[in-house]
C-alpha cells in the first residue's frame, strides 16, 4: 500500500489532544510501504519551524504533515526502529537536540499499580509524581500521576512553554495512572499536570506527590533530588527506649513562620537552617524533649497555619527546601530533641490547583457535600473509602518518617474523621450502612494507618488531637483500639483554663474543675496540653488569661505551669508561653522576644526552665504516667482554702514526691498533710521563691515528718504554703 497520506482518527485525537495513549501514533513504529517493511517516525512540535531526525552524524529533514506541527518520515527497507534524537528548529528561538520522549517504555510495573490500586503501595510516592531518572542510557524526569476519569494528561512547564499538546502522557488502563519519561530534563524544572475532564474542561493542576513547590503565590511544582546526608543514626537506632511511655516528654509546639521574624528584613521569616541555629538551642536550654511543628508540609495561604494542605509531599518552601528541611531535624537528633509534625489527613482546600475536582470528577473527595464537605473550615473531606485515596495518604505518613526521619505525627482533628455528624445539623449527613453516625471508612483507615507505621518504625509515637468521648483512641488495634500513641486531654485543657480565669474568691466554688479530670485520667495515654488554639481568636495569651494584678498574673502562671507537670500525662506547651506573651499568637508576627528585657518574664522562663528539667531528673513525674497506681490524693476536698495536694509514685515506689498546691493569694501558714513515711521532706521546688519571681515564703529547706497520724496516713507534716503557689517536696 501506498504512505498514509489520510489523518485517521488516532492523528486527530494527538492533534486535538485528547488521545489516552499518543506513544500508539508518535514516536518510531515498524509498518509497510509497498507491502515492504518500514519504520515511520511522527513528532508532534507544535512550536517548530522545522524538524529533522538525526542519526550518528546523519540529518534527515522531517515532512511537515499538518500546519499544527504534525512531522512525518517514512524509512523503507527497515523491519526494526533504530535510534536516532531530533534536531529541532524552533522558529527563529533556538535549535536543541533531543531524544523522543515517545520511545521510552513503560517504568511502572504491573504490580507498582496493582498494589497501588488495592491501597497497599507503601512507597508509591517512589513511583507517582517526578523523578529524575536515567532510562536506556538517558538521563531525564520521569512523572505519574492519577486521573483515571480524565480525557487526556499532559507534563506542562517552561521546557514546552506550558503548552498540553507536546508532552501528553501515557495511560496505564485500568489504574487510572498516567506516565511519561521526558528526557534532557533536569533538577529545578517548573511544571504542572494540565487535564482534559472529559467534558472538555481544561484543569492546571499541581503534582499531588511533588516533592518541592514554588513558593506562594506561585503554585507549580518543582523536580527535585536532594543529596542530603544524615548523621543522626544513634538517635535512631535508641529511639525506641527514649519514645516508651515511662520516659520523659514535654512537647514546645511552634509554628515555624510566627516564632521569631527579622524585623530589618521587613519581617521576614527564618529558615530551616536559620531555625536550626535559633530554634534548638532555646528549646534545649529550656529543657523540652520535644518540638511539634504546625503543618510543614506545602500550603498556599498564610493565615491557615499550614492546616489546609495542597502539597502533601512538599515541604513548606516559605522557609526553604527539603534538603534545608533534613538539616533542621537533623541538628535537633544530634542536640536530642525529638521532631513531631501536625499531619492533616482529615481534610484539604478547595484550591483550583489543588486536589479538588482534581480529574474533572470528585477524586480526591467526596461527590456528595454531606459527606465531602467542611463547611465550618470552607475544604474538602477524603473519600476514605477510595483505595487509592488511602493509599495517598498512608503512604504520606510513612514518607515523613522515612524521607524527613520525623519522630512522630500528630493527627489534627481525628474527631472530624471519625464522626459523619461532625458539625453538622439533622438532615446535614448520610449514617453509615448501619445507620450510625460513625466513619466507618475513616475508623478502617485510622487502625490501618497505626498498624503500618509502627511496622516500619516501631519507635515513633502517633498523637490523636480528639475532642470527643470515643473510647480506646490510644489502645492497640488489636484490642479493639485506634492504635494511637497518645491522645490529646482536651477536657483538661479545657477544665483548668476555665478554673484558672477565674478569681481566686470564687475558685472554691469550682474545685472540680481542678480535680474531674482524675476520673478519667487513665482511660487513655493523654498529653496534658497548652496548644495553640487557646491563645489566638480572641481567647488571649496565657499570662493575660490570668486574674489578679501583675504579681498575681505571673503567680498563676506559674501555678499553672506546676499543676500541669505535676498530674499524670505528657505534656505541651505552646510557643511564647516559656515567657510570659502578653498578646494572643498572631500568626504573621513574631513573638514579643522584647519581653525578656524584663524581670518578670526572665523569671518565669527561669522557673519553667528549673520545672522541666526537675521533671526529667524525678522518674515520680513522668515513669507511672498511664496506671492509677502512679498517683494518690492526699485531700482535694478542702475547697474552702482551695487547697489541693497529691503523692506521684515512680515505678519503684520508695521514690515519690508530695504536691501541693494554693490556689488563691491567701498564704496557709502550719497547713498539715498526711505523707507515706518519715523522714526530712526535702522542699525541691517552691514556685513562690525569689528567684522565679514570687514572695520567697516557703520552708526554707524543708520540713521533718512528724510522727502524727493525718489523713489516713502514719506521718505527717506541717508546711507553710505561699499564695498562689506549686510546692514539691521529696522525702531524704
Amino acid at each position: 500500500m501506498e504512505k498514509e497520506r489520510i489523518l485517521n482518527d488516532d492523528v486527530i485525537k494527538v492533534l486535538r489532544s485528547e488521545h489516552h495513549d499518543p506513544f500508539s501514533v508518535l514516536g518510531a513504529h515498524v509498518t509497510e510501504v509497498n507491502g515492504s517493511p518500514a519504520v515511520v517516525v511522527r513528532a508532534f512540535q507544535p512550536h517548530a519551524k522545522e524538524v529533522l531526525i538525526k542519526r550518528g552524524d546523519e540529518e534527515i529533514p522531517m515532512e511537515k504533515i499538518h500546519n499544527s506541527g504534525l512531522f512525518e518520515k517514512y524509512f523503507e527497507g527497515y523491519s526494526q526502529v533504530f535510534q536516532y534524537q531530533y534536531k529541532i528548529d524552533y522558529n527563529g528561538n533556538g535549535i536543541a537536540i533531543k531524544h523522543d520522549t515517545y520511545t521510552f517504555h513503560p517504568v511502572l510495573s504491573d504490580y507498582d499499580l496493582h498494589l497501588f490500586n488495592e491501597g497497599n503501595h507503601h512507597r508509591i510516592y517512589d513511583k507517582l509524581g517526578s523523578h529524575p531518572i536515567k532510562l536506556n542510557g538517558v538521563d531525564g524526569v520521569y512523572f505519574a500521576v492519577w486521573a483515571p476519569n480524565a480525557k487526556r494528561v499532559s507534563v506542562v512547564g517552561n521546557f514546552n512553554q506550558w503548552d498540553g499538546r507536546v508532552h501528553a502522557m501515557r495511560n496505564r488502563g485500568s489504574s487510572g495512572v498516567w506516565e511519561l519519561f521526558i528526557p534532557e530534563l533536569r533538577t529545578g524544572e517548573l511544571y504542572k499536570y494540565e487535564i482534559k475532564a472529559q467534558n472538555g474542561s481544561i484543569l492546571l493542576k499541581t503534582d499531588p506527590y511533588a516533592f518541592y513547590m514554588e513558593k506562594r503565590p506561585k503554585t507549580a511544582s518543582i523536580v527535585y533530588e536532594d543529596h542530603f546526608v544524615w548523621n543522626d543514626h544513634d538517635w535512631i537506632t535508641h529511639r525506641d527506649s527514649i519514645s516508651s511511655y515511662d520516659k520523659p516528654m514535654s512537647v514546645y509546639e511552634v509554628h515555624l513562620g510566627s516564632w521569631m521574624t527579622i524585623p530589618e528584613e521587613d519581617n521576614r521569616m527564618l529558615t530551616y537552617r536559620e531555625l536550626a541555629a535559633k530554634l534548638i538551642p532555646h528549646v534545649k536550654e529550656l529543657g523540652f524533649t520535644h518540638i511539634e511543628l504546625l503543618p510543614v508540609a506545602e500550603h498556599p495561604f498564610d493565615q491557615s497555619w499550614g492546616y489546609q494542605v495542597t502539597g502533601y509531599y512538599a515541604v513548606n518552601s516559605r522557609h526553604g527546601s527539603p534538603e534545608d528541611f533534613k538539616y533542621f531535624v537533623n541538628e535537633c537528633h544530634l542536640n536530642g530533641i525529638g521532631v513531631i509534625i501536625d499531619w492533616v489527613p482529615g481534610h484539604f482546600p478547595k484550591d483550583g490547583h489543588g486536589l479538588a475536582w482534581f480529574d474533572g470528577t470528585c477524586l480526591y473527595e467526596h461527590s456528595d457535600p454531606r459527606q465531602g464537605e467542611h463547611r465550618d473550615w470552607g475544604t474538602l473531606i477524603f473519600n476514605y473509602g477510595r483505595a487509592e485515596v488511602r493509599c495517598f495518604l498512608l503512604a504520606n505518613a510513612l514518607f515523613w518518617l522515612d524521607t524527613y526521619h520525623i519522630d512522630g505525627l500528630r493527627v489534627d482533628a481525628v474527631a472530624s474523621m471519625l464522626y459523619l455528624d461532625y458539625s453538622r445539623e439533622e438532615g446535614e449527613w448520610i449514617p453509615n450502612r448501619y445507620g450510625g453516625r460513625e466513619n466507618l471508612e475513616a475508623i478502617d483507615f485510622l487502625k490501618y494507618l497505626n498498624t503500618v507505621l509502627y511496622e516500619y518504625f516501631p519507635g515513633i509515637l502517633t498523637i490523636a488531637e480528639e475532642s470527643t468521648s470515643f473510647p480506646a483512641v490510644s489502645r492497640p488495634t488489636y484490642l479493639g483500639g485506634l492504635g494511637f500513641a497518645y491522645k490529646w486531654n482536651m477536657g483538661w485543657m479545657n477544665d483548668i483554663l476555665t478554673y484558672f480565669s477565674k478569681e481566686s474568691v470564687h475558685r472554691k466554688y469550682h474545685h472540680d474543675l481542678l480535680t474531674f479530670a482524675m476520673i478519667y485520667a487513665f482511660h487513655e495515654n493523654f498529653i496534658l496540653v497548652l496548644s495553640h488554639d487557646e491563645v489566638v481568636h480572641g481567647k488571649r495569651a496565657l499570662l493575660n488569661k490570668m486574674p489578679g494584678d501583675m504579681w498575681q498574673q505571673f503567680a498563676n502562671l506559674r501555678l499553672l505551669y506546676g499543676y500541669m507537670f505535676a498530674q499524670p500525662g505528657k505534656k505541651l506547651l505552646f510557643m511564647g508561653g516559656e515567657f510570659g506573651q502578653w498578646v494572643e499568637w498572631q500568626s504573621d508576627q513574631s513573638l514579643d522576644w522584647h519581653l525578656l528585657d524584663y524581670e518578670l518574664h526572665q523569671e518565669l522562663k527561669h522557673y519553667l526552665t528549673t520545672l522541666l528539667h526537675l521533671y526529667k531528673s524525678e522518674p515520680a513525674m513522668y515513669e507511672v504516667d498511664f496506671d492509677y497506681t502512679g498517683f494518690e490524693w492526699i485531700d482535694f476536698h478542702d475547697t474552702d482554702n482551695s487547697v489541693i495536694s497529691f503523692i506521684r509514685y515512680a515505678k519503684d515506689r520508695s521514690k515519690f514526691l508530695v504536691f501541693v498546691f494554693n490556689f488563691t493569694p491567701v498564704p496557709r501558714e502550719g497547713y498539715r498533710i498526711g505523707v507515706p513515711t518519715g523522714g526530712y521532706y526535702k522542699e525541691v521546688l517552691n514556685s513562690d521563691a525569689e528567684k522565679f519571681g514570687g514572695s520567697d515564703m516557703g520552708n526554707k529547706n524543708g520540713v521533718h515528718a512528724d510522727a502524727l497520724p493525718w489523713q489516713w496516713r502514719e506521718f505527717s507534716i506541717q508546711i507553710d504554703i505561699p499564695p498562689l503557689s506549686a510546692m514539691v517536696f521529696k522525702v531524704e
